[in-house]
């Protein structure tokens, strides 16, 4: 159904218009018509018309007039200019406006029928453009929660962080390389601070999931993560320039917050409480999430924020937290050349800042010693013993010079880091190797990424990444070689069918197999065959 509206201060031109389309086009369209400007604007807005027939010289406000106003908020009707009058300067603003055609009176039945044909060709295809945006309109608001739960998994936890987050920035649209994290959280009501019935609210929570989200995005134009038991986890990016600006921001969250929780209890029948942390680079922001959730042990209100409270340790103004952090990420991770770097770093300042009290630095270099140690234990790096620390301190008490201390500190370092690495490396090289002895004993079976990465006890996309950084080569590259090794084995020492060795080396399609061997070994079966 095509809505058509007629617009002419002359009766019989309406008339004529409505015959020709009724006849050529019948049901196919709802007609309506108006003799003013004024009138033609009122219809407008209420009909909302797929096609106008305009006249240009109407009592009041002109034909052009009235389709500036009727364009304003009818942005896909189609505009056909009719007139008696052959004005160039009518024509020129006409165009200006989006008119499909512009023709003088009288008008030829012809002439309108060819005109309306092309005019609803354009309206399909408007319709069907915008059918398809909606679609993927559709698609995508599916789509993007995924994204941004594995974009808050991913700063979260630091699974394949440095792979994945420039792909999740680029998907998501973030530019920034700051941001905070909020947690809110829900229950039934809330008593002395403490939220009732968590797992209940959570429940009635999760089947509003879509309109919380909604909610949030609301106050917040923030990475909004999944449902996890009682609470949902936001990122919020924040411009560099903003960062300086930190009580201003500070300020503006909570007011933001307040307002998001009044919306949610309005909304949802449970009681939230909102805590915020700190701003930090997305590299760190774990720091800014355990800020958000210690928040709520020091606050009894609906919204705390980290830096009102009492949930960090203060340091002296320059004492350097980013060479302490960055020295036990690096140990964490195994970098030894990073590790070596932050602890001399680290060291250095201490002798520049503190050279007046070597009992200090003692402590402090055990104190670090003792807490990377405790990373080495906790990574399965190292194994426990109760007495293997029993001359520490007499060690480091009894050193004299810096020089000493300096290498006692960095060699137990380094030991921590190297079994740190060593483990990961035996890890990494223990799953590698089975993996590969498992392809090479089933590969003429139905294998797949998932059989082999369970094999070996990993997910597969784990495995998948892991296997590629030792072999060079992904799961399906290093199966199919193996594959085409054993079939040209077999095509050189027997005369075994096509259908034989197809079976014999994991295939079910013998074409499948010819085509894969063509483009594996550069030569058909048949001709690898010949060619021996």
């Amino acid at each position: 159904m095509y809505k058509i509206m007629l617009a002419d201060d002359e009766g019989i031109v309406i008339d004529a218009l409505t015959y020709i389309i009724n006849k050529n086009f019948g049901e196919q369209c709802l007609i309506e018509h108006a003799k003013t400007g004024r009138s033609v604007i009122e219809l407008a807005e209420h009909f909302r018309p797929d096609i106008a027939f305009m006249d240009i010289q109407m009592p009041g406000i002109n034909g052009i007039e009235a389709m500036k106003e009727i364009r304003k908020s009818n942005k896909n009707t189609i505009f056909i200019v009719i007139s008696a009058y052959d004005k160039f300067d009518y024509a020129k603003e006409a165009i200006t406006l989006g008119v499909m055609d512009y023709v003088n009176k009288p008008i030829q039945q012809q002439e309108i029928i060819a005109l309306l044909k092309r005019a609803m060709e354009k309206v399909d295809q408007e319709k069907e453009k915008r059918s398809n945006d909606l679609l993927i309109r559709e698609k995508l608001e599916t789509v993007v929660p995924i994204i941004e739960s594995g974009f808050i998994y991913s700063v979260l936890f630091q699974e394949n962080y440095v792979d994945e987050i420039d792909n999740f920035k680029q998907l998501l649209g973030i530019v920034e390389n700051f941001g905070y994290m909020m947690v809110i959280r829900c229950g039934d009501s809330q008593i002395d601070g403490q939220l009732t019935n968590a797992v209940g609210a959570s429940v009635r929570a999760q089947s509003y999931y879509m309109e919380l989200r909604d909610i949030i995005k609301q106050f917040f134009p923030g990475i909004v993560g999944n449902m996890m038991a009682n609470m949902v986890i936001v990122y919020i990016p924040v411009k560099e320039e903003e960062k300086t600006q930190e009580y201003q921001r500070r300020i503006d969250s909570i007011e933001q917050a307040r307002k998001m929780v009044k919306k949610l209890k309005e909304t949802i029948d449970a009681h939230f409480q909102v805590g915020i942390g700190s701003i930090q680079t997305i590299g760190k922001i774990g720091t800014s999430y355990s800020e958000a959730m210690n928040s709520f042990r020091y606050s009894s209100g609906s919204v705390a924020h980290a830096n009102d409270l009492p949930v960090t340790c203060e340091y002296e103004d320059d004492y350097p937290i980013e060479t302490e952090k960055n020295l036990f990420a690096a140990v964490e991770q195994g970098d030894i050349n990073q590790s070596r770097l932050e602890a001399v770093k680290f060291f250095d300042w201490m002798l520049e800042k503190h050279s007046d009290s070597p009992q200090d630095i003692k402590m402090k270099a055990l104190e670090f010693v003792l807490l990377i140690e405790k990373i080495g234990y906790l990574s399965g790096g190292m194994s426990y013993h109760f007495g293997s620390r029993h001359d520490y301190l007499s060690a480091i008490t009894s050193l004299q010079s810096m020089d000493d201390i300096k290498n006692w500190y960095l060699e137990k370092i380094l030991i921590v880091c190297r079994n740190i690495l060593n483990k990961k490396e035996m890890t990494v090289n223990s799953i590698t190797e089975k993996a590969k002895e498992y392809i090479k004993l089933h590969f003429h079976k139905d294998l797949s990424l998932d059989d082999v990465s369970r094999e070996v006890n990993v997910s597969p996309y784990y495995f998948s990444k892991l296997f590629k950084e030792e072999t060079g080569e992904n799961f399906i590259e290093y199966l199919t070689a193996i594959r085409m090794e054993k079939a040209k084995e077999i095509l050189s020492q027997t005369g075994k069918s096509m259908k034989e060795i197809c079976s014999e080396v994991g295939y079910t399609d013998p074409n499948y197999f010819s085509r894969s061997f063509k483009k594996n070994v550069g030569v058909t079966p048949t001709e690898f065959k010949e060619g021996k």
